[in-house]
């Protein structure tokens, strides 16, 4: 049985650097790993205590959620928006969290990697995503980490999946997210 890792990506944009990314881990991950992007994270509502309520709970924080109870593990990658993590990824975290001290995340291995146009590639918003994950009860792999810089020109022509040092990198943080599981390879 492969180790499923369920990806968060936190730009909503089609084309966007960090999408591919996810792509790249997807093409690239070990045959013992099965990575999957969740797709859907624009359609999940805010969290909001008030609808998150047995039998009223929306749909699409639903199935987000069960995408993330059926996973071993969670790779969420984040680009940087304002010096932070992108709302849309916090509020996936959020409805991850709950219920208070049960949530999909509870002693989850997650990993968080990402691209940004900045020099640093993103750290401040990836360190928030592995500050949020923690908080809500995963087990964040703090070592495995990919901050690439420079994404605008760096991946202008080039997909992350073509990139060899990219490659390289994102396969050692898949390859050490699937070893903190506990599923059966």
């Amino acid at each position: 049985m492969a180790v499923r890792i369920l990806t968060l990506v936190g730009s909503l944009r089609a084309g966007s650097h960090n999408r591919r990314l996810a792509e790249a881990a997807v093409q690239i991950a070990p045959d013992h790993v099965e990575v999957g992007v969740f797709d859907g994270l624009d359609t999940v509502p805010f969290y909001n205590e008030d609808i998150d309520a047995e039998g009223s709970v929306p749909a699409a924080a639903a199935r987000l959620r069960e995408a993330a109870v059926e996973a071993d593990a969670l790779l969420l990658v984040s680009p940087e928006y304002n010096g932070t993590i992108p709302a849309v990824l916090k509020n996936a975290i959020d409805w991850l969290s709950r219920p208070y001290g049960a949530g999909a995340l509870v002693g989850k291995p997650v990993a968080v990697v990402g691209t940004a146009f900045g020099q640093y590639g993103g750290v401040w918003a990836q360190d928030e995503a592995r500050k949020a994950a923690t908080i809500a009860g995963a087990a964040v792999a703090e070592d495995l980490t990919l901050s690439i810089p420079a994404s605008v020109v760096r991946f202008a022509d080039l997909h992350p999946a073509d990139d060899p040092e990219v490659t390289e990198k994102l396969t050692v943080v898949i390859e050490g997210l699937a070893a903190r599981t506990t599923a059966t390879v």
